[in-house]
Parts: C-alpha cells; sequence; structure tokens
C-alpha cells in the first residue's frame, strides 16, 4: 500500500498463539492481543494510511487514559459519553474507561441530514439518559457537543485537552465477568431513548460466537467503514477485532458516503483482506457507482473476500444479485456473501450464515407474510422473496412466537425472540422498557417478525413497522420496494406508514422525495405512484412528493418511518403542492 513516509499497516499474520475471544472480560482481552504486533489501521478519504496503532500501543494509550479517569475520581460503574469518531482517540478512550471500571457510552457524530440543531437535541437525550460523569468529544465538535453538555450541566471537554492532563499510574479496579462493560444507544434512539447494558460476559460470549460463525482463523483481515456508535460497527467491527487479535483497516463512514468505491479499493489494494460487512445499502451503492467506462477488472481485485457480511437491515436479493453482477469481474463469488441476523438488545448477532452458502431465498405468499391463510384468493396470488438469515449463533436460541405467545411450529411466521448468554441485562434506568421486551426466564422479544425453516431464521420485517388496514397487514418495505422499481428512484428515497384520515379510516400513506421541478411531470409522477402502490395494498393511499434529503434517517443511515410519520403528522416535512 502507498503510504505517507514509509508507514506501514500493522501485519495481518502474528507468532502470538490465537485466541477466539475466550476471555472473562474485554481488558484482558486487550492486554492479550498487545502482546502481538497486530492492530487497528486508520485510512483518510482516499484510502491512504494516516494512522497504524497496534494493540500494544492501544493499551498503553488506554491505561494513560483510565489514569487520567481515576484522577478525575470517575469511580467504577459511572458513564463516560464519547462521540464516536472512527479514530484513534475515541478507541483508546474507550478502552481507557474500561480499564477505569467506568462505562463508555459511544454517542453518534453529526450526519449531513438533520443540522445542528437536530444534532444538538439529539446528544441532549441521549446525555440527559446516560448521565455521564464526563463527555469527551473531538475538538472539532466542541461547539454542538459542549452546548449539549452545557444544556444538561454536564462536564463536558475535548479530548485533546483532556489527553494534555497528567497520566500518573496507580492501582486498577479489576473488572469481572458479570460488571457491565458499555452502554449502546440505538442507532433510532432520539425522543426516547434507550441504553442496552452490556455485560463483559455477554459481550465476550458474542465476540466468541463472531469467530466460530464466521470460522475465523490466522489469516483473515478486516476493513470496515461502519459507524462505532452503531452495534455492528463497535461490536463486529472493533471489539471483535481486539477480543480475536484480528488487524483491520478503517476508512470514517462519512469518507466512504462521499466515496463508497474507496471501499472497495481498499479491500483490493490490502491483499491480506479476507473480511468485510456492510447493510445492504453499500452494497448497492457500490454497485450504482460503476460507471460503464469504468473497467472493473483492472481496478478492484475481491477474489480473497472470505466474508462479505450483511445485516443491519432487510437484505434484499436483487441489490445483492446486482453486486455480484457488477463485481463478480473483479474475482467477486456470490457464496461470499454473509448473511446476518442481530441487535444490540442481544449484544450484536443472533444467527449468522454459514460461511460459503451465500444468499439463499425461499418465495412466500405474501397472504402469509400479512398473518393470512395460504391459499386465500380474495386477489391473484403474489410472492415475495425472503431471504436466510443463518443459524442461530452458539450459545443462543431462537424461538418464533404467536400472538397469543405459544412457541409456532416450521416455516409458520411469528414474533421473534432469543435467549442466550448475550443478551442484555436491560435498558439503563429503564425497567418498564426491559420488561416489554425481556421476561423472566431471559426471553428477548426482538420486535422482527421471522420463521424457522430447517434450523435457518428468516427475517421477514419488524412488527412495529406494520401497516394494518381493514384487518390485512402490509409491509412497509414491499410498498417502499415498489415504487422504488419505478425509473429515478433508489432505496430510500420512500417511506411508508399508517396514518387516519379526517374521516377516521386508516390508511397507507408514503412520502416520496421527488428530485424534478416541473409541476406537471410531478402530477404524472404522483398518479404513477398511486397506481403501483394500489397494485400492491388494493387501495387507494395518500402519495405526498417531498423534496429530496427530507426524509429523517436514523444515525447509522437508515430510513425512520416512525420519525417520518411524526414530521409528515405534524407538518414539518415540506410537502409539494402539484396544483402550484
Amino acid at each position: 500500500m502507498a503510504t505517507p513516509a514509509g508507514l506501514q499497516p500493522t501485519p495481518t499474520h502474528d507468532d502470538l498463539p490465537r485466541r477466539f475471544a475466550d476471555f472473562a472480560t474485554m481488558p484482558e482481552a486487550l492486554d492479550y492481543a498487545a502482546r502481538g504486533v497486530r492492530g487497528l489501521n486508520f485510512h483518510d478519504a482516499r484510502g491512504k494510511l494516516v494512522r497504524a496503532y497496534p494493540y500494544g500501543e492501544l493499551r498503553e494509550d488506554a491505561l494513560d487514559n483510565a489514569a487520567r479517569l481515576i484522577a478525575r475520581g470517575v469511580a467504577p460503574g459511572q458513564r463516560i459519553a464519547l462521540v464516536a469518531e472512527t479514530s484513534p482517540e475515541f478507541v483508546a478512550l474507550f478502552f481507557g474507561a474500561l480499564y477505569a471500571g467506568a462505562w463508555p457510552v459511544p454517542l453518534p457524530l453529526p450526519t449531513s441530514f438533520g443540522g445542528r440543531e437536530a444534532y444538538v437535541d439529539q446528544l441532549t437525550v441521549q446525555l440527559d439518559s446516560a448521565d455521564p460523569t464526563l463527555f469527551l468529544y473531538p475538538p472539532e465538535l466542541a461547539g454542538m457537543a459542549g452546548e449539549a453538555a452545557k444544556s444538561l450541566g454536564a462536564a463536558g471537554l475535548d479530548w485533546t485537552a483532556f489527553g494534555a492532563e497528567p497520566a500518573v499510574r496507580g492501582p486498577l479496579p479489576e473488572a469481572q465477568p458479570d460488571d457491565i462493560a458499555y452502554l449502546q444507544y440505538s442507532s433510532g434512539s432520539t425522543r426516547f431513548p434507550h441504553g442496552v447494558a452490556i455485560t463483559h460476559r455477554a459481550l465476550l460470549s458474542n465476540l466468541a460466537a463472531h469467530s466460530h460463525g464466521m470460522k475465523m482463523g490466522p489469516t483473515d483481515r478486516g476493513v470496515s467503514w461502519l459507524p462505532f456508535y452503531h452495534d455492528m460497527g463497535l461490536v463486529g467491527c472493533l471489539l471483535s477485532t481486539v477480543a480475536n487479535q484480528m488487524s483491520v483497516d478503517y476508512l470514517k463512514t462519512e469518507d466512504f458516503a462521499r466515496r463508497p468505491l474507496a471501499w472497495l479499493d481498499l479491500i483490493s489494494r490490502n491483499q491480506g483482506t479476507t473480511m468485510s460487512y456492510s447493510p445492504t445499502f453499500g452494497y448497492d451503492i457500490c454497485a450504482r457507482r460503476v460507471s460503464s467506462q469504468l473497467d472493473v477488472a483492472e481496478r478492484f481485485d475481491l477474489s480473497r473476500w472470505r466474508v462479505a457480511g450483511n445485516g443491519a437491515d432487510m437484505i434484499r436479493p436483487d441489490v445483492m444479485q446486482a453486486f455480484v453482477d457488477t463485481f463478480a469481474p473483479a474475482g467477486f463469488r456470490a457464496s461470499s456473501f454473509l448473511p446476518s441476523y442481530g441487535l444490540a438488545e442481544a449484544t450484536l448477532a443472533v444467527s449468522i450464515m454459514p460461511p460459503g452458502e451465500g444468499i439463499v431465498v425461499e418465495t412466500v405468499e405474501e397472504t402469509l407474510l400479512a398473518g393470512g391463510t395460504a391459499g386465500e384468493r380474495d386477489r391473484p396470488q403474489r410472492y415475495r422473496a425472503v431471504v436466510n438469515c443463518g443459524r442461530p449463533v452458539r450459545d443462543m436460541t431462537v424461538e418464533i412466537r404467536g400472538e397469543d405467545g405459544r412457541p409456532l411450529g416450521e416455516r409458520e411466521i411469528g414474533k421473534v425472540h432469543c435467549r442466550g448468554a448475550s443478551v442484555m441485562v436491560g435498558y439503563f434506568r429503564d425497567e418498564a422498557a426491559t420488561r416489554a421486551c425481556l421476561d423472566g426466564d431471559g426471553w428477548l422479544d426482538t420486535g422482527d417478525m421471522g420463521y424457522m425453516s430447517n434450523g435457518y431464521l428468516y427475517i421477514v420485517g419488524r412488527a412495529k413497522d406494520m401497516i394494518i388496514i381493514n384487518g390485512k397487514n402490509h409491509w412497509p418495505q414491499d410498498i417502499e420496494w415498489a415504487v422504488e422499481q419505478l425509473p429515478g428512484f433508489k432505496a430510500g428515497d420512500i417511506a411508508a406508514f399508517a396514518i387516519t384520515t379526517p374521516g377516521g379510516e386508516e390508511t397507507p400513506a408514503v412520502l416520496v422525495q421527488c428530485r424534478t421541478s416541473d409541476p406537471e411531470e410531478r402530477g404524472k409522477l404522483k398518479d404513477l405512484i398511486r397506481e403501483r402502490v394500489r397494485a400492491i395494498t388494493g387501495m387507494n393511499c395518500v402519495i405526498e412528493l417531498v423534496p429530496p434529503r427530507s426524509l429523517p434517517r436514523t444515525s447509522s443511515g437508515k430510513l425512520s418511518r416512525a420519525k417520518a410519520r411524526n414530521l409528515y403528522l405534524s407538518g414539518e416535512i415540506e410537502t409539494y403542492d402539484i396544483a402550484a
């Protein structure tokens, strides 16, 4: 790799005997990884290495940060809020908090949508929930982060200033397996944040399940652009690499968003790369960015990419096939795809596809997906492709339950429940929310709908997003997908949800980001969308065209239907007047 001033990335290979997350606590895992030569590597927007960060160096910086925290009077169990920038500083502070016995709380970076006020509001509600002793952030965010801290009377400090404080090392508290390791706020937690409390035992159990489920070996190396404030980025692409002593190369999420093909460039240039994860939209945007003039085979070499993980949102087989079609000339294999399913409340992974099996799809009657009976013939039958999300990971049990709570049989659709060593303790200081999803026997109600088939888990959608009209269920993903097939639209342009009309009837509403300014064209487009949605739902619906980039996103970049609905009903989303 071309690197400044001869800088070299940490190696893929190491003489240190590999241990696969068989540690009691995360500090113990870093202590062991620090004995080797592997580590983390941070790259700029063009994929050039700017910092190689061996685990040994990370450990020394983390111990200094622990000393600084203890000198400030930080006690075990107190929270340290951190803006989760993809940087060595964040990682060293995260592990410094762990060594000090405090609970690090990763918080999001600003996104390209929402603006300053929305970001300050999000930080404020999450800080209020976490009640941190100290809030640390990059100097360039001092204005916004400082404003959020000040509004709550919390102690806020940029981490450059914190790093200049003396670091006089002394005795450290000894973490225990059942101590809380960190708090994880879900990406959608804005108005009512839920801090997921994860113990060291739960974390290490899930990290060991990663290495086992993906058949991780001594020659594996990772690349990631996923944000550290999201469970997949934090747990799957940072903490897992430490606990399994794997070298990894990072792009910042915002750099990936601007130049997505830099992700594939980095995989290609670093010939040791075998593992990298992305939600579906990451694969989608890469395939879309390839122009007819680009020689894919000449620019990329994806032949060593063994595990192309996919998770964090609904997996769309059409998108994955488009990626295969586009990058097969560069050596990418469809069998490298590794679908998975997980959520922060289970630390991360619930199920993982065995490596090499790729994308496996079952077609299911939409009447079944909507809670009906097979063979209903009130209209011609439609089918939907549902992706296999793999087998439950080690030490995890999955059960599908009906509305009455009883376990369902093979290929019966119901709510997905899971129980295992990596399920959360609960939501921080929110017993009511904890009781709503976690029962006394340790079963977690994921809020997702799915079914089991031959030991594999299939996810069909989110229960809370269901649109129920006249007793029939409609998945918003189906409506959104149908509109996306019209020319000029892409994933994320459409949000579907249910509203109540002035006459008291429930009806679907579809917000569509529109890029044309011609009123006549807008009118034609609205009619076309209405007919397409009627073909899916069998009913009329409310269609609203909205400006580009106006649909709200979670901090990890996914569409937030619930927020879109609330903003629409409150009149905070501008809609185009077709008659204008």
